[in-house]
């Protein structure tokens, strides 16, 4: 590896916002961003947000190679939107924490998807440390065909919501549509051409100054990134003017545009087949996101990532749990290593060893709990436990390649 530059102290350190509305594809842009920049060896200092409790992607990105164990350049602010009040405070803080270990050459920041791009553009004007650079904004071209007819029905359902003096998530998409920089369509292989040349031309409407491109799988080069200049915020000073006195009331709220979280937490497998059901049944329109960590009882060796957006679930191979490693008969570990794998066994409060689903649901108020008991009820009962531990074995549809299913 090449020998870093030195850094100018007195520098601003230039920062990128990833924002987009929930599922939009953040995590996978931050992703690539951290590996051109590991390759470089450029110092990022990185900062990600989610609202729930459960912090999936703040630990999926952690457990990435780009960051040791106790890194000062990392930082997780979950359980508050980051433009909320409490969100800002937290994010000061980490900021400060951040600088004063070491410098860097970029920061980013990924948003939860309901966050609104105002307050910390807003933030982003009065920190002398700091050179606002870019704010991406994510938008999911699925959901937009999906849910507003090709980006049609965006303008309209927001005109009604104006007459009627109400705001929801369809306010939130368009505004952060309205404050970006650079304009983003992601998940362009999941729909026809066709239908994202309509996209791309009806949202630049709602900013007709800024590029919009098709980043897909987060394919965005870095050195485009690295040659952005500062954030115009005199484009959107009558813009904040306009919004602010509705935008210092969501500020008191962690939970705005009637959005919910529910936390499920279980140390049993789920039942494939009622898992199965439950998805391609009962997801609904109104379950924006939902993500985890679970196991099937058909594959109970297996650490799975739940991911969840809109209508399509997409399932990822994590790893194998330390249990199933210790079940095996041929596990090619030697004396040393398994006594280890049982200390760390040890210190496990569940039934199944380090065994557990931790799911995460958000959305409208009205379906998120429906919802969550739905999945709740996808575990094994008592007896289910028994044939299962027994060797007994549950039908299972899910594909054996974990590839996305489209509901």
């Amino acid at each position: 590896m090449k020998e870093k530059a030195s850094i100018d102290p007195t520098m601003k350190v230039p920062v990128l916002i990833i924002n987009g509305f929930l599922g939009s594809g953040k995590t996978t842009l931050l992703t690539s961003l951290l590996v051109q920049s590991f390759k470089r060896n450029l110092s990022v200092g990185v900062v990600v947000n989610d609202m729930s409790e459960l912090d999936v992607d703040g630990l999926l990105v952690a457990q990435r190679e780009f960051f040791e164990k106790d890194a000062c350049n990392f930082e997780s602010i979950h359980s508050h939107v980051l433009s909320s009040n409490q969100g800002i405070n937290k994010l000061r803080h980490a900021l400060e924490r951040m600088v004063s270990n070491s410098p860097l050459e970029l920061l980013i920041i990924e948003t939860s998807g309901s966050c609104h791009p105002m307050p910390l553009i807003e933030f982003f004007s009065t920190q002398p440390q700091f050179k606002l650079i870019g704010v991406l904004t994510l938008v999911d071209s699925a959901m937009i065909d999906q849910d507003y007819d090709c980006g049609q029905e965006l303008v309209p359902i927001m005109q009604r919501n104006l007459k009627n003096q109400q705001r929801d998530t369809t306010n939130l998409l368009v505004e952060q549509i309205m404050f970006c920089s650079h304009l983003m369509l992601t998940k362009v292989d999941r729909i026809a051409e066709s239908k994202i040349n309509t996209i791309a031309r009806t949202i630049h409407e709602l900013n007709p100054l800024v590029p919009v491109v098709s980043v897909p799988w987060g394919n965005l080069p870095l050195d485009e990134v690295l040659a952005m200049t500062e954030y115009d915020y005199h484009r959107v000073a009558q813009l904040i003017k306009e919004l602010k006195p509705a935008l210092e009331l969501e500020c008191q709220d962690d939970r705005p545009y009637n959005l919910v979280t529910r936390a499920i937490k279980d140390d049993r497998p789920f039942h494939p087949q009622r898992l199965w059901d439950v998805c391609n049944q009962h997801l609904g329109q109104n379950i924006y996101r939902s993500k985890g960590f679970f196991y099937l009882a058909s594959r109970d060796n297996l650490s799975l990532l739940w991911n969840q957006a809109a209508g399509g679930i997409n399932l990822e191979l994590i790893g194998y749990w330390r249990a199933a490693v210790l079940e095996e008969e041929d596990h090619r570990f030697d004396e040393m290593e398994l006594e280890a794998l049982r200390k760390r066994l040890a210190k496990e409060t569940g039934r199944f060893g380090d065994r557990h689903c931790h799911l995460t649901v958000i959305g409208d108020k009205a379906q998120v709990d429906w919802f969550a008991e739905s999945l709740k009820r996808c575990f094994l009962d008592e007896d289910e436990i028994e044939h299962w531990r027994s060797g007994g074995s549950f039908p299972d549809p899910w594909p054996e390649n974990y590839a996305r299913l489209e509901h």
